[in-house]
């Protein structure tokens, strides 16, 4: 059974995108948002779209 991605702008820091995906799949958020910091700098800022993309579409 699946749920929803949903952001958790409670311990977020900026938009809770991390935070949210952190829960969503039991993850510790700082593994998670080092990915992102990773695929932001080794993906020449892609990833920071793709952020904004499930900041603005999750619930």
């Amino acid at each position: 059974m699946s749920r929803a991605l949903t952001l958790d702008k409670s311990n977020g820091k900026l938009m809770g995108v991390c935070a949210g995906i952190a829960n969503r799949f039991g993850w510790d958020v700082t593994l998670v948002r080092i990915a992102f910091v990773l695929a932001t700098l080794f993906g020449f800022g892609s990833a920071i779209i793709v952020y904004l993309v499930i900041g603005l579409l999750a619930n």
